[in-house]
């Protein structure tokens, strides 16, 4: 997954959440793993797909996700409320949502002995905003006063400065950041994993951290990352924060195949899994019984249309496509009827969800379809329909919508445009698509402003779509210290978009995981940070 974002916050996010959800969508590209080992010596064995990076700036994969959390603490996490907390921070503060302060709590070291200090938050920072370091996730730093002087504009243009200005190392145990704009959410987006600090050590030899990351988390590395295989965490006996392991280390086993690894799960090879395929969750569901885990997610499913065709430039045309689509029948023949129907732009796990927000566009009604379809003026020639091949279950849909499509409104000439997923995103971002296209999203943080400023905001969105209304409502919003002011702000400019309807929600997936017989108290979070390692018992 991969957009632009950013706008009314002073982000231009590119190329982040939304290539969280490509690599999140289960199983990649990565060698099949194997073995025979469970759980053993209170060590529990779960089941991911290879990650692309370790180093927590250089990497957008939930898959990286699951290693990078356990290995390091963050200045912020989310209760179970999907609520920000500190965590390597004692507070964080701000009293015009420009200015924070923040206290880094005191005592903690990273794997290797280094302390923990302020300076390892900037320097991490630092690293990650530096435009000739490339690294992935660098315009999430682009909220922080002093990034464009990091990171100029034109092919040859040289950095005017090293460091993010708007960093400021006050003492120690203290950190003064600076925002190019007030943003509300900023506590928020401190539970990125891009946000957590690094060491001296690290940052000497970037390859190397890759392959053996020293973090400041209750796990620590077992030898080095054995790539395409398995990546072994134990304990850190060192670890002086809240989040105490209940078992003495997990190694995360590669799999290349969905399927495999769930054959793994059945014999007891592994002893986690947090997503099960599609096809294989009715056996799940039957055969694990009470270690089926089902969950809730953010992640939702979009259409979305290239706004700048002049074919798709009408409102009414595009809330006609919307209403021929059969949510519910889809999410029975292809989800097994687990996943949810959309029913707003944002999740119901979301603060700011309004059930049936979508309202009249999100419903099944052929009738009214056809009527506005008639008063955009129809639309002729191929009809051109883009999804990737990550998930098999991508052409299931497309090839339903595409039927509702002709029995609605007589489109003949439907054309499937399937593309390697390792293709697609920047596909998208060149505007190469002809036609709707799936997209979604998969959030960095559970805030509304983290789906409509990225999805949504004109200088993020990638339909071509632009709305000065809906980007101050944004602003807004991003501005306000009263959450519940910026909840309505939030869903004021919500409005604004599902009138225009330039990307259509289609359902939101449903968490399907499960567990062996061999662990207890798995709990899989709803958010990026998955499953609670620390939490897990080994019988």
């Amino acid at each position: 997954m991969t957009s632009q974002r950013g706008a009314g916050g002073g982000a231009r996010l590119k190329a982040a959440g939304l290539a969280a959800v490509a690599l999140a969508a289960p199983f990649g590209l990565s060698a099949c793993g194997g073995g025979d080992a469970g759980a053993s010596d209170g060590v529990f064995t779960a089941g991911h797909s290879e990650p692309d990076h370790l180093v927590p700036a250089n990497t957008t994969s939930s898959y990286a996700f699951d290693v990078i959390s356990e290995l390091f603490d963050n200045l912020m996490t989310l209760d179970t409320g999907g609520r920000a907390v500190p965590l390597a921070a004692e507070s964080v503060t701000s009293g015009d949502q420009r200015v924070w302060t923040i206290k880094v709590r005191p005592g903690q070291r990273f794997h290797n002995g280094e302390p923990v200090t302020a300076q390892s938050f900037a320097d991490a920072w630092n690293n990650a905003a530096y435009g000739p370091g490339a690294m992935a996730t660098n315009e999430y730093f682009s909220y922080i006063k002093g990034y464009e002087e990091l990171n100029p504009e034109g092919r040859n243009a040289e950095p005017e400065a090293d460091t993010l200005s708007g960093v400021d190392v006050v003492d120690q145990h203290t950190l003064k950041v600076s925002l190019n704009d007030p943003f509300s959410q900023f506590p928020m987006l401190l539970t990125y994993p891009a946000y957590a600090p690094m060491p001296k050590a690290g940052l000497k030899d970037l390859k190397a951290f890759d392959t053996h990351p020293i973090g400041n988390g209750p796990y620590e590395m077992d030898g080095n990352w054995e790539r395409n295989e398995q990546i072994k965490l134990v304990a850190f006996s060192g670890y002086t924060g809240p989040r105490k392991p209940r078992n003495k280390g997990v190694i995360w086993k590669s799999y290349s195949s969905a399927d495999t690894a769930y054959t793994d799960l059945r014999a007891g090879r592994i002893d986690v899994l947090q997503t099960i395929p599609s096809a294989k969750v009715a056996e799940a569901k039957r055969l694990l019984g009470d270690r089926f885990l089902p969950r809730e997610t953010g992640t939702i499913d979009y259409l979305g249309f290239p706004v700048w065709d002049k074919r798709f430039a009408s409102a009414d045309l595009r809330r006609a496509i919307s209403m021929a689509i059969d949510r519910q029948g889809i999410n029975k023949a292809v989800y097994n009827g687990d996943y949810i129907p959309a029913d707003s732009l944002l999740p119901a796990i979301i603060e700011g969800h309004r059930p049936n927000a979508c309202g009249e566009p999100c419903t099944h009604d052929p009738a009214k379809a056809r009527q506005l379809f008639a008063k955009a003026g129809g639309f002729s020639g191929t009809l051109e329909l883009y999804f990737s091949n990550a998930q098999p279950t991508y052409a299931q849909w497309m090839r339903i919508v595409a039927n509702s499509l002709r029995d609605t409104f007589g489109i003949k000439d439907i054309q499937f445009r399937q593309v390697p997923a390792s293709d697609y995103f920047s596909m998208l971002r060149e505007r190469g698509e002809k036609g709707p296209y799936r997209q979604n999203w998969e959030a960095d943080y559970p805030s509304a402003q983290n789906y409509l400023e990225n999805m949504w905001s004109s200088a993020a969105n990638r339909m071509g779509w632009t709305s000065k209304a809906f980007d101050d409502l944004i602003a807004k919003a991003n501005r306000t210290a009263d959450p519940r002011e910026g909840i309505r702000f939030y869903n004021q400019a919500e409005d604004i978009a599902i009138r225009e309807m330039p990307m259509i929600p289609l359902w939101t997936w449903a968490g399907q995981g499960g567990r062996s017989e061999n662990v207890g108290n798995v709990t899989i979070t709803p958010y990026s940070t998955g499953l609670v390692a620390t939490d897990v018992t080994v019988k």
